[in-house]
């Protein structure tokens, strides 16, 4: 399961409301190769769930995550943070062993 911070869930309502996301979005969450740790995460509004996609709902924000990402972010807490070190959502996964200096990318 993911996790949604209440900072998070602000956030994702304020942009849903602000880039007039239609009805039935929800936020999608995957990891891919990159970054300077070797994989590095997605985050991203969508409106369709795919084949094998694992769906969560948590602090009222429909959470998606295709099944290969889903064994890297299983316990993580989406969050989100405005402050002077720079704004934006912060992954908290518990799966990570190194990450780096950004927070955007991670090894497991």
């Amino acid at each position: 399961m993911i996790k949604v911070s209440e900072s998070a869930r602000l956030q994702v309502q304020h942009l849903m409301e602000t880039d007039k996301h239609p009805e039935g979005s929800f936020v999608r969450v995957g990891v891919q190769g990159g970054g300077c740790s070797g994989l590095m995460y997605q985050l991203d509004f969508d409106q369709e769930i795919k084949e094998g996609d694992q769906v969560f709902e948590d602090n009222g924000v429909k959470v998606v995550v295709d099944r290969k990402s889903f064994l890297y972010l299983v316990g993580t807490q989406l969050e989100y943070t405005g402050g002077l070190n720079g704004k934006g959502f912060v992954f908290n996964n518990p799966n990570a062993n190194r990450t780096c200096g950004c927070g955007e990318s991670f090894s497991i």
